[in-house]
């Protein structure tokens, strides 16, 4: 069996899925075949697999940094919000129910989510999880594991299937993120351990500071006393990176630090920038569609959740969503519906992508999702569409505006499209364009032809680039995480973690779980 290494972190946002993805580079790099691992991932981002499986968009970055076909098995538990209290279960690619927060972890309360689940005890997964670490571990010669919010989560410890849970049950080191731009890190280093079990804290190999910023000798001290206080080597002290525009799990301010807000944009070709403005919708799902005009040379990109927002916009992104009709309610409320109406109109573009192609539309009967009924939409697109309880998951192929076009699909309603000009299986009518394909902007070639058609509607003299690839930006991004690694991390210790498991007679820190 292949070795085994499981990143956690003092909290959500750390850096796991960063750091996770920077070791399997440095080890694809270095000739190691090697694996991305998540037990249980809970995310609004996800992406469809060759085999038409739904995982964890973070899990195919990483499997994309380690140079290998994203699977299931590297995320077998996808949890995907409906609300603050519950969330539709996906295992093993497939959505099997949705969930309470309560039902889930174990507590009474909360529908059940089938066979599955046995009843919506968490613990019910933890057996196949572990099928699907142990068949990656007798694939690949390393399986790099990523673990969830903080594995000091006692309330949840007895249930655990991403952190501590598994790590025991398969023997794997850990070694324990922490960011110190937030501040605290020592506190949170030795914390996180010291809340620990005995048992468990026999598998805390050492810590990995990231996000430092300055001169790293003022630093040394501290790591020394830690050392001292807990026993544990610090296994690097990683730089603050600026824009790296990586995929990880869930928050807007994610995504959008690296891909859009820290990111300097460069200067268009033609005379214009190109203004794009992104409708904050509620549950938003795969925004980082819009990464690939990010990276465009004079594409502005943002966020926005007021009308006034979209009056200089060249192009209104209206995003996928997890709640359909609660987004079409917060547009109207909040007066983008009238706007988007209102460009429309006077032939300005806007482009709508799964549920926000969805709710462009006629109406949609929901029966599923919101369980509301027949809801009017805005009726942009001659479009009609009907929720299914079967979820369709693609990875579909086609062409527009003559140039070859890959995306992905995952989505419950199914489009009647009643009219205007076909575009990617959805429609367009005058500058208002529709899609269920999230994906389709990282084309490169029609990513551009598109472009030139919204600078055209737009009246902009802006220039698309003829030479930008996403694909390339996005392995250089990922050769600066394989950089990050390989530069400031003690990799001799990692390799050693990683080929003969946690180190003996690591000290225990009381006062240790109940």
């Amino acid at each position: 069996m292949g070795g085994g290494l499981l990143i956690a972190g003092t909290t959500s946002d750390a850096g796991k899925s960063v750091v996770t993805a920077g070791i399997c580079r440095w080890l694809v790099r270095r000739g190691v075949k090697v694996a991305p691992f998540k037990g249980q991932n809970m995310s609004l981002n996800s992406f469809v697999t060759r085999e038409g499986a739904e995982i964890g968009r973070a899990q195919a970055m990483q499997a994309q940094a380690a140079r290998v076909e994203p699977t299931a098995l590297m995320n077998p538990v996808l949890l995907k919000p409906g609300s603050d209290r519950s969330s539709q279960v996906v295992l093993m690619g497939r959505p099997v129910g949705e969930l309470s927060a309560r039902g889930f972890f174990g507590t009474s309360g909360g529908p059940s989510a089938g066979n599955a689940l046995s009843g919506g005890r968490r613990e019910a997964l933890l057996g196949p999880v572990l099928d699907c670490l142990a068949e990656l571990r007798n694939t690949y010669d390393a399986v790099i594991c990523e673990g969830a919010g903080s594995p000091a989560e006692i309330n949840l410890r007895r249930t655990d299937i991403v952190n501590m849970g598994i790590a025991r049950a398969a023997r794997l080191p850990v070694v324990v993120v922490g960011d110190i731009d937030r501040g605290g890190v020592f506190a949170s280093f030795f914390g996180t351990t010291a809340l620990l079990s005995p048992e468990d804290q026999a598998l805390v190999a050492g810590y990995v500071v990231n996000k430092f910023r300055g001169d790293v000798t003022l630093l040394e001290p501290g790591i020394e006393m830690l050392r001292g206080l807990t026993g544990r080597h610090t296994y690097g002290i990683l730089p603050y990176a600026h824009g790296l525009g990586i995929d990880e799990e869930d928050g807007l301010r994610v995504s959008m630090r690296g891909a859009v807000r820290e990111s300097v944009v460069t200067p268009p070709v033609g005379e214009d920038v190109l203004r794009v403005a992104v409708c904050a919708v509620p549950l938003m799902s795969n925004f980082t569609d819009v990464d690939a005009l990010a990276a465009e040379p004079g594409v502005v990109v943002r966020f926005v959740d007021r009308p006034e927002e979209l009056t200089d916009a060249d192009l209104v992104v209206v995003p996928g969503t997890r709640g359909t009709v609660r987004a079409l309610e917060w547009l109207r409320e909040r007066g983008l519906a009238a706007e988007l109406a209102r460009r429309a109109a006077g032939g300005r573009p806007v482009l709508g992508i799964c549920g926000g192609f969805q709710l462009l539309g006629e109406h949609i009967e929901d029966d599923v999702e919101s369980k509301a009924g027949t809801v009017a939409g805005l009726g942009l697109l001659p479009v009609r569409v009907r929720f299914a309880a079967e979820k369709t998951l693609a990875r579909p192929v086609g062409e527009a505006l003559g140039e070859r076009v890959e995306g992905y699909e995952i989505h419950h309603g199914v489009a009647q499209v009643l009219g205007g000009e076909t575009f990617l299986d959805g429609c367009r009518v005058g500058s208002v364009w529709g899609t269920h394909w999230h994906g389709s902007l990282e084309s490169d070639a029609f990513r551009r032809r598109f472009l030139e058609r919204v600078a055209h509607d737009a009246g902009r003299r802006f220039v698309p680039a003829p030479d930008t690839s996403f694909g390339v930006l996005r392995e250089e991004q990922l050769d600066r995480l394989g950089d990050l690694i390989e530069e400031h991390a003690d990799t001799d210790a990692l390799l050693r973690l990683i080929e003969q498991g946690p180190p003996a007679g690591l000290p225990f820190i009381p006062p240790g779980a109940p």
